[in-house]
């Protein structure tokens, strides 16, 4: 004999399973964990800093 099966049980696994393979798919496209994150955080401000250091100090003067 069949066993039976729970139509909404096995509807609500499909799409949690197709749901899954999605979420993969996306981490794959756009994630970064947080340390990655935090990384180009700190190597932004750093250049940023290093770029204002490097500036010349002018006086309305010189113009």
């Amino acid at each position: 004999m069949a066993e039976v099966i729970n139509l909404r049980q096995a509807r609500k696994a499909k799409a949690r399973g197709e749901a899954k393979v999605q979420a993969a798919a996306n981490r794959a496209l756009h994630g970064r964990t947080k340390g990655e994150r935090q990384r180009e955080a700190m190597d932004a401000a750093r250049a940023e800093r290093q770029i204002d250091g490097a500036k010349r100090e002018t006086d309305a003067n010189d113009l």
